[in-house]
């Protein structure tokens, strides 16, 4: 305990007010709130604080000190004495939980290389943000998100991804499960809402614990087949990953893009586009966002979770202009989910170019270790092929029918963490399935990767 530090004591029960302290320190001593060589404070501050005489606790300390429970030396102050065995009836300890050992190699999709993120840079523009930082973004924070965060983003967007939008249709929230929730709990929208046959798990439990009931629409090479929108009836609203079809991997054909923004139109619906890693296509530009065919009926989701890391808890929703109230409504007056201090870090790492440069950087790592994956399948196991766009932070190896449990089982065996192709199948899905791995390439560090490949490899069915 540090010099002045708090010391709570319950001075309760009968007995005088030296012995009900006396009591209390014992007790503090026995439960172990005060571990030994704890110091304490002076007794003239602990009178103070209780509101007892300062004699009264200098003659608890004596008494204490005279028993063994403390000791006192010149310029050490009272401390807690060392014991070698509990003072008093031993405590009940409760068992640990048995933990099962990390995997050895981790494909999970759904991460970026942790090790990447950018420490020097993100660094420095907190303190070029800090310093720069007006009053009052140090007081309660703006619901709808720093203004210059939102400038800083609708510039990035309308350059990087086609987005139409100005800073005063942008909501700052923590992430695309949090816009989900803003959206669906806070009542802005409702269901039931069209989604595709294969999709994020979080997508589907954060619309479930919604109570919206949410229709699949099939997928084919191709993307979802958004004509199947005018055949749904009392559906007002679908939700996409257009540009890299999470989890198998193409993007939606401009036909079914335009399908889906006239059926939107038509029916008066809305579009809510996740642009799911939409930044990082490797074999030509990233396609444009979804929400530039028509602003007033596409909701544009995004976050740095991909793209620098999931522990910022920074994202945003671009909204057509008549959702904007009901959107902050639902967040409150107040922001209590990022914090600004972060938003005002983000701005500075756009408007310097440090986002542009990371992006590139990773454009470029996540590509060589897709490129490392294509290549050992094709010498080790040439009939398992990765399907989908070059893009991304994950792959999908398509296999045999009847082998995705075994393999892995298989892969589990090998030490290896990764996600079969079922796990991301709507339960209502008519669609047939298919087998496969969903293979996260960046997740794992690059020290590891070789070594995580190979023993995908040996976990892959013969032909």
């Amino acid at each position: 305990m540090r010099v002045g530090s708090d010391l709570h004591l319950e001075l309760a029960g009968p007995g005088s007010r030296r012995a009900t302290l006396i009591r209390a320190l014992r007790d503090a001593v026995r439960d172990g709130r005060l571990t030994p060589g704890t110091r304490l404070p002076p007794y003239r501050s602990l009178a103070a604080d209780l509101g007892l005489a300062r004699n009264t606790v200098a003659d608890a300390y004596a008494e204490l000190v005279a028993e063994g429970w403390l000791t006192a030396r010149q310029g050490s102050g009272t401390r807690v004495a060392a014991r070698a065995t509990p003072v008093g009836p031993a405590r009940v300890t409760t068992r640990t939980p048995t933990r099962t050992a990390p995997p050895a190699h981790n494909l999970r999709q759904g991460q970026p290389d942790a090790a990447s993120f950018p420490r020097a840079a993100w660094l420095a523009a907190a303190r070029r943000a800090l310093n720069a930082a007006p009053t009052d973004a140090f007081g309660p924070g703006d619901p709808q998100g720093r203004v210059e965060l939102r400038r800083a983003l609708a510039e990035y967007l309308t350059r990087a991804r086609g987005v139409r939008t100005d800073p005063g249709r942008i909501v700052i929230c923590a992430g695309v499960g949090h816009a989900l929730r803003l959206l669906f709990d806070g009542g802005v929208l409702r269901g039931p809402l069209a989604v595709e046959s294969y999709g994020l798990g979080f997508h589907r439990s954060v619309l479930d614990a919604a109570s919206v009931r949410t229709v699949p629409l099939t997928l084919d090479e191709h993307g979802a087949r958004t004509g199947e929108l005018a055949d749904l009836s009392g559906i007002r609203g679908v939700l996409l990953t257009p540009a890299h079809q999470f989890p198998t991997g193409g993007p939606l054909h401009p036909e079914r893009r335009a399908a889906a923004v006239d059926w939107a139109r038509s029916r008066g619906g809305v579009i809510l586009e996740d642009d799911y890693d939409g930044e990082f296509r490797y074999d030509r530009e990233p396609v444009g966002a979804l929400q530039g065919l028509d602003p007033d009926r596409v909701v544009h989701l995004g976050s740095v979770s991909k793209s620098l890391s999931p522990a910022l808890r920074l994202g945003w929703l671009v909204l057509p202009e008549h959702l904007v109230g009901p959107v902050l409504a639902a967040k409150g007056e107040r922001e209590a989910w990022t914090s600004v201090l972060d938003q005002l870090t983000l701005t500075d790492f756009i408007d310097g170019g440090h986002y542009d440069r990371h992006i590139r950087r990773m454009r470029q790592r996540y590509r060589s270790r897709r490129d490392q994956l294509v290549a050992a399948l094709a010498e080790h196991a040439p009939h398992i092929t990765a399907t989908g766009i070059a893009a991304g932070l994950h792959a999908v190896l398509r296999l045999p029918p009847g082998t995705e449990r075994s393999t892995t089982m298989a892969a589990a065996k090998q030490g290896l963490a990764l996600d079969g192709l079922a796990e991301f199948r709507h339960p209502a899905a008519t669609m047939p399935t298919e087998d496969g791995l969903v293979v996260g390439y960046a997740t794992a560090p690059d020290h590891a990767y070789r070594a995580a490949v190979e023993a995908l490899c040996r976990a892959l069915p013969p032909p």
